[in-house]
């Protein structure tokens, strides 16, 4: 058969990108298809420098408008959704989905998806995530441990740059890493007092895919912390600034955008993946793109659904859904936290608007089984942050007004730690996302449904975190110390994961040890849909990883001639 293409890469995001530069730089031919619309790197940031007084409604978003067309976008916990870019998230009124339960389905309408608006943290799994289903019966094996995978760790932090600072720990291992940020004098006193009363619990700057320098020809974050609104210094890792660019320097990447895929084509005579039928979003037309590989990038629910939509005569629940697990374990991050004031340090202030947080590794249940006391399984790492009051905070208070009015808030005000639980959530086969039976969208193709919860061991774990994250924050002289559940509705963290989960038994997983989608061995899925669970570290750096440990693979088995 006469290609098209040498490999089809559906989305444009973290994965995506990756994918596509690791393709084309081994000299093959590739078609990059994005749901969303063109962004071009530094040209497409229209609001990258707009000042805050010159914002619209001095940066209010208006209530209205994201009621109507943002409800799920807007109320993001962790402040992504901003006036600055707004028209990079998805209008939900454009996009609808059936919530069996509360769902907070994140999802990017620009070409670089959401590796444009994501948070940047980046962290190596451990054999405590990798052995962790075997060891305690949640989910099923993982078909790989941390070996299989530490090589390609290397490489991809070699190439995306990231800083941070390595401690030595067997669970939190250690990184290719740029220099640090620095701590704020409270993060400094914090990790000080934490160490001296809890000397297993170790606080760290974030390692962040933010450069402290120069780094594969972009230039180190400038400390103005706008980076959802785009970066033109390439101060952070996204596909707009590094792998999208690096494939077309080879002259063998073609992209196309605003182009929704309906399904992945399959040979009825062999069953593998021939190509990849799309919908044009303006026009509506129908095409079938033709490739000898194909990469699913799309994002864990937008991946499982094209799964899905894929059956055939031989797949006809969707591909690789032998066993009926595609859509289930469905798992993600849930997050509970706590802040407070710190007394006194006035005279210490911060260098620019640091990119960045502060990070402590897990501390619960690091031999794989419960600890003495604790009645849960598995653990959280926490990750959190200080920032001095402005004038916006302390406007209500006092009872001054006039001249001791204006001098008041012309000073910083106390300063705030903050540090928030990130829980793991235990893979579950009633967790799961299915294709509802009536209800189309607006290209008409079946809406997704989500059948998603939280269980009993997510909210013993969030309690826990938010009893011992109040503790150290009272223990370094914190006052006022609340706690705030802001990770309650699945999804909302982001960090969604499973759906086509990696295994070793085609009847309980939907991929193989190489990403591999078991009966259609040149279709592979290295995004979130692969994870076999969610661990409780920030899943980007495992998904990059995968990518390019499963193109080299696959690379390989063209040149064997095997696919």
């Amino acid at each position: 058969m006469s290609y098209e293409f040498d490999a089809i890469v559906i989305g444009s995001g973290i994965t995506g990108g990756m994918a596509a530069k690791e393709l084309t730089q081994r000299g093959m031919k590739v078609l990059v298809l994005e749901r969303g619309r063109a962004l071009e790197h530094q040209k497409g940031y229209k609001t990258e420098f707009v000042t805050p007084w010159d914002a619209p409604n001095r940066g209010a978003l208006d209530r209205d408008e994201m009621a109507r067309d943002y409800p799920v976008q807007s109320n993001q916990p962790f402040g992504q959704f901003q006036w600055s870019n707004k028209d990079y998230w998805v209008k939900d009124s454009e996009n609808p989905y059936v919530q069996s339960k509360p769902y907070a389905w994140i999802r990017s309408s620009i070409l670089g998806g959401r590796s444009t608006l994501w948070g940047r943290q980046v962290y190596r799994w451990s054999d405590l995530d990798f052995e962790a289903n075997k060891r305690d019966g949640h989910g099923s094996d993982w078909p790989i441990r941390y070996k299989d995978i530490a090589p390609w760790y290397s490489k991809v932090e070699k190439y995306i740059g990231c800083s941070g600072e390595n401690l030595g720990l067997a669970h939190f291992p250690d990184m290719e890493l740029l220099p640090p940020m620095e701590l704020t004098a409270p993060e400094k006193h914090l990790r000080e007092v934490i160490r001296a009363k809890w000397p297993e619990r170790y606080l760290t700057v974030g390692r962040t895919v933010n450069l402290t320098r120069e780094h594969n020809g972009r230039g180190p974050c400038n400390y103005r912390n706008i980076c959802s609104r785009g970066c033109s210094f390439g101060a952070y890792f996204s596909s707009l600034s590094a792998t999208l660019p690096d494939a077309q320097k080879t002259g063998l990447l073609t992209v196309k955008t605003d182009t929704v895929v309906h399904r992945i084509v399959t040979d009825p005579k062999t069953g593998k993946a021939s190509g990849v039928e799309v919908i044009d979003a303006a026009t509506g037309k129908r095409r079938i793109y033709t490739s000898r590989i194909v990469f699913l990038n799309a994002g864990t629910e937008a991946s499982v659904q094209i799964l899905m939509q894929s059956a055939d005569k031989r797949n006809p629940h969707g591909l690789g859904n032998k066993g009926e697990v595609l859509g289930r374990y469905i798992c993600d991050h849930d997050n509970a936290a706590a802040f407070g004031v710190i007394p006194g340090m006035m005279d210490r202030y911060y260098y620019g608007r640091r990119a960045n947080g502060i990070y402590m590794p897990r501390f619960r249940n690091l031999k794989g089984v419960r600890d003495e006391g604790i009645d849960f399984d598995r653990g959280y790492i926490m990750q959190g942050g200080s920032m001095r009051m402005g004038w916006a905070d302390m406007a209500g208070d006092g009872d001054d007004f006039g001249a001791d009015y204006k001098k008041r808030l012309a000073n910083p005000g106390p300063w705030v730690v903050f540090l928030g639980g990130f829980i793991e959530s235990l893979p579950r086969r009633e967790n799961r996302i299915t294709l509802d039976p009536t209800a189309r969208d607006r290209f008409g193709l079946p809406q997704l449904r989500f059948d998603v919860a939280r269980g009993e061991n997510e909210e013993k774990m969030a309690l826990d975190a938010t009893q011992e994250a109040k503790k150290m924050l009272e223990a370094a002289g914190a006052q006022g110390v609340m706690s705030l559940r802001v990770g309650a509705t699945p999804g909302v963290t982001v960090h969604v994961q499973g759906g086509a989960r990696m295994g070793n038994d085609p009847m309980e997983s939907v991929l193989n040890a190489h990403n591999q989608v078991h009966g259609v061995p040149n279709l592979f899925v290295t995004d979130g849909a692969a994870m076999a669970s969610a661990s409780n570290v920030n899943p980007s750096l495992t998904f990059m990883a995968l990518t390019v440990r499963a193109v080299d693979y696959a690379v390989a088995q063209i040149k064997a001639g095997r696919l």
